[in-house]
């Protein structure tokens, strides 16, 4: 069978079909809980009818995804075992993607079944941490050499400051309006038989769809990283290089001048590609820290890749085998030169500019997300909100404070989720709509003296601390099956 221009086996098929079935179904789970984070004021407020609201943040998710950088995506990617990420397209990484996927939905199905705004990056990123310690454990290696420690707390740290900066930044907004805006009407808690002022329901319109378009940006990002892998992983000769792209030039020119830098570094110590690519696999785990000692294999896999490139006018020309392995050299070259420069070993002013111009050169034909996953995770979290939307606009709308949601309340919590989820999308960072718009909602509810409920707070906050150890022991527990059934039933090595 022929498929993006690939020859593939029916069990290939089934085992692509499967997987971004998953990965999409993750996203429309995704779509559950933290898209209908975004319409719950439109749609509690009466503002949009249900189908009109969850249709137009559909939309605004997708120009969200759409024009997003990808950077979330693949700093969700970094959190990965090197190794496995290395060798996509194994046994093993297939066990990685399919317990991470599942791990997070069973998660995330369960807290949106009984109406508790979880969040799916928590859950996915649980799930991955679950799925390096058991590949940690089953390949022998200690808990530090799996778990990739710097990229997990630069996520841990947004994802935990993120919900302080919604609950102090929503009530400080909430009184600011107050003493500005000074019109009763918008302070009411919503009526529930009618739509408010004019200029109110457009208020709330507007930031309904600077949410979803930030929501799209930024959580989008976590399923299309882990779906453009599988893609890689499954039909490397269509997806392990961007084949379209026309930089083949550029990017030898960029390989060849950075050889004398990394010539000088390496000192006149020759290594071979086979242990020029071990050797930058074990640097880049995470208990090895940056060091100059690795030039000399950072030198041999950059003249490997100039060899490849060299006669070549687009990656077209490769075969199929070749692109995944040039893939490979291409994303263990850029790794490294992002290690080094972290490390700061990196100190001369020209040759980190040199270097860093080449790993971003590098990261264009490999941290690619190709339009068509954009779009297909877009309307995976449209037609996941159109579904489960109701359980947890009633959460949002009624539960979190002793009173109904306010249009001021809910208007100042959707404007600081959608400044703080974008403001994380820049960083490359991802952070919880569900998070931050949740305790914007209970920071204006404490604002405005209207108190809390304390059983829904209590069973947030439970599934907020439940999330990550549970994902985590899913995600080692289903990595475990997943291999055993990969490669003892499917035989795929």
């Amino acid at each position: 069978m022929n498929l993006f221009g690939e020859t593939v086996t029916i069990s290939t098929v089934l085992l692509l079909v499967l997987s971004v079935g998953l990965a999409l179904f993750f996203e429309a789970i995704n779509g559950f809980h933290d898209t209908a984070n975004a319409v719950a004021t439109v749609i509690y407020t009466h503002s949009l009818k249900p189908t009109v609201a969850v249709v137009w943040s559909g939309i605004c998710n997708l120009l969200g995804v759409l024009t997003s950088s990808g950077a979330v995506a693949y700093t969700v990617v970094a959190l990965l075992p090197i190794d496995l990420v290395t060798t996509i397209g194994s046994g093993p990484s297939y066990a990685m993607i399919f317990s991470i996927l599942i791990s997070a939905i069973i998660w995330n199905f369960g807290t949106w079944y009984v109406g508790l705004p979880n969040s799916s990056s928590h859950a996915l990123i649980g799930s991955i941490l679950g799925v390096s310690i058991g590949h940690a454990l089953l390949s022998g290696h200690a808990l530090n050499e799996g778990l990739n420690w710097k990229p997990v707390q630069d996520v841990f740290t947004a994802l935990l400051v993120s919900p302080v900066v919604g609950f102090v930044c929503a009530a400080g907004l909430l009184l600011l309006a107050k003493a500005l805006i000074r019109r009763p009407e918008l302070y009411q808690p919503a009526d529930a038989k009618k739509a408010p002022p004019p200029w109110v329901r457009a208020l709330l319109i507007l930031t309904c769809t600077s949410v979803s378009f930030a929501h799209g940006s930024n959580d989008g990002q976590k399923g299309m990283g882990l779906l453009t892998l599988i893609l890689v992983a499954v039909l490397p000769g269509a997806f392990a290089l961007n084949i379209h792209s026309s930089n083949v030039a550029p990017l030898l020119s960029a390989s060849q001048s950075v050889a004398p830098v990394l010539a000088q570094h390496a000192s006149g110590v020759s290594v071979n590609d086979q242990d020029a690519s071990n050797q930058l696999t074990n640097f880049l785990k995470p208990n090895i820290k940056a060091s100059d000692n690795i030039f000399p294999a950072l030198a041999a896999k950059n003249n490997t890749i100039t060899n490849k490139l060299s006669g070549k006018t687009s990656f077209q020309s490769f075969s199929n085998s070749d692109r995944r392995a040039l893939r490979n050299d291409m994303y263990l070259v850029s790794s490294t030169i992002g290690k080094l420069d972290k490390g700061k070993v990196l100190t001369n002013p020209q040759e980190e500019k040199t270097l860093k111009g080449y790993q971003k050169t590098l990261d264009t034909e490999t941290k690619y997300i190709p339009n068509f996953v954009k779009v297909a995770v877009a309307f995976a979290l449209g037609i996941g909100t159109m579904i489960g939307w109701k359980r947890i606009v009633v959460t949002v709308g009624e539960k979190i404070g002793k009173e109904h949601l306010s249009y001021g309340q809910g208007a100042s919590a959707e404007i600081v989720a959608a400044a703080t989820i974008s403001a994380a999308d820049h960083f490359g960072l991802p952070v919880s709509t569900t998070h931050v718009l949740s305790s914007g909602i209970a920071g204006t509810m404490t604002a405005s003296g209207s108190g809390l409920q304390a059983e829904t707070l209590k069973n947030i906050a439970l599934s907020w601390i439940l999330t990550l150890p549970a994902c985590t022991l899913l995600g080692a527990a289903s990595f475990t099956a997943s291999l055993f059934l990969i490669l003892n039933l499917l035989g795929i090595k």
